[in-house]
């Protein structure tokens, strides 16, 4: 069965905001920060996982210079340096499939560096969260 994946499909909101003016190429990428479950081997070879409960984990969104989404980050990572309100949600779902992922709280890590070239370029942004929740699931099937 052939199945469609169509970037512009995925939806990505931080504090309310859609973002737009996504970057051409990866545009998005949500990981977390550590493996799900340890493994230690003793010296006789039997084997004991420990489970992780740390679920954190880091969306790095990359958008193109002119966005207007670049606005919005920035005002949520002022917010947090001024006063500690830059905590926000987010929220990334593929509209064509069954991938999600969720962060009730989230901020961002540090301001995109900014680089200015004859031709404009990308904004690279840093999210963090103390709670990821994470589904990777696939796409529809395509209808003929």
């Amino acid at each position: 069965m052939l199945r469609t994946y169509d970037p512009k499909s995925v939806s990505i909101i931080v504090g309310g905001n859609i973002m737009t003016g996504l970057a051409d190429g990866t545009f998005l990428t949500v990981e977390r920060d550590e493996d799900a479950f340890a493994l230690n081997i003793g010296s006789d070879g039997e084997g004991v996982r420990s489970k992780s409960n740390n679920f954190s984990g880091t969306f790095t969104l990359t958008i193109q210079q002119g966005s207007p989404s670049n606005d919005v980050l920035s005002a949520f990572a002022q917010a947090d340096e001024l006063s500690g309100s830059g905590v926000v949600s987010v929220l990334v779902k593929d509209n064509n499939g069954n991938s999600l992922h969720v962060a009730e709280t989230a901020w961002v890590q540090k301001a995109a560096d900014a680089e200015y070239a004859r031709e404009s370029g990308d904004r690279e942004w840093v999210i963090r969260t103390d709670k990821l929740t994470t589904f990777v699931g696939g796409n529809d099937v395509s209808t003929a």
